[in-house]
C-alpha cells in the first residue's frame, strides 16, 4: 500500500523517496516546514516530570532579545544577573522552583478531593450493607454468645493460658 501511495506521490513537487524514508525525516521535515500544519509541531509546555520541553518559550524574538543572544556568545562573565535571567525566559517560562511551587488555595482542592471519596466510599459501604450483605447470622445475637460463652467455660476449653484460665470456678466469675 506505502508503494502504490509513494509511486503516486513520486512527481509531486515536495514529497520524494527520501522523504518518506524513516532516516531523513530531518531533512524531509525542514524542506515541508512551511507547509506543516501549526498544529502538528511541537509546543512549548511547563511540567515537573518533563522539565526541559521540546521547543523554547519565546519562539519569535524581538530586537532586544536578539542582542542578548549576541551578547550570550561572549563571556558570561560580562553578563548582569538581569540579562541571565531574561536569557533563560527566552527558553523557559518557569523555573523549577516555580513550576514545584502549589496555589495559596491548593489545600481547598486536596480536601475536596478526599471528602468526595470518603463520601463515595461511604454511599458504597451503605449499597454493600443494603442490598449485598445478607441479615446478620443469629450466632452473633448477645443470647447465642453469652450461651456459647457458657458452654465452653462448662467444658473447660484450653483450661491453663486460654480462655477457661480466666474463669474463676469457686466464685463463679471472671478472675480479675
Amino acid at each position: 500500500m506505502l508503494t502504490t501511495v509513494a509511486r503516486s506521490l513520486r512527481g509531486s513537487k515536495y514529497i520524494t523517496w527520501r522523504s518518506l524514508s524513516t532516516s531523513s525525516y530531518l531533512s524531509a521535515h525542514d524542506v515541508l516546514s512551511d507547509k506543516v500544519p501549526h498544529y502538528t509541531k511541537p509546543r512549548y509546555y511547563d511540567s515537573r516530570a518533563l522539565p526541559l520541553p521540546d521547543v523554547p518559550f519565546v519562539s519569535e524574538l524581538n530586537p532586544q532579545q536578539e542582542s542578548l543572544k549576541v551578547k550570550e556568545a561572549a563571556s558570561w562573565t560580562q553578563l548582569t544577573k538581569e540579562e541571565k535571567l531574561a536569557l533563560y525566559h527566552i527558553s523557559f517560562n518557569q523555573s523549577y522552583t516555580e513550576m514545584k511551587k502549589g496555589s495559596p488555595s491548593e489545600w481547598k482542592t486536596v480536601l475536596g478531593g478526599v471528602l468526595y471519596f470518603l463520601a463515595f466510599s461511604g454511599l458504597y459501604l451503605w449499597w454493600q450493607r443494603t442490598y449485598v450483605f445478607g441479615p446478620v447470622p443469629h450466632t452473633l445475637s448477645d443470647e447465642w454468645v453469652a450461651m456459647q460463652t457458657k458452654r465452653m467455660l462448662d467444658m473447660r476449653v484450653n483450661p491453663v493460658t486460654g480462655f477457661s484460665s480466666n474463669w474463676d470456678y469457686e466464685k463463679n466469675q471472671w478472675k480479675k
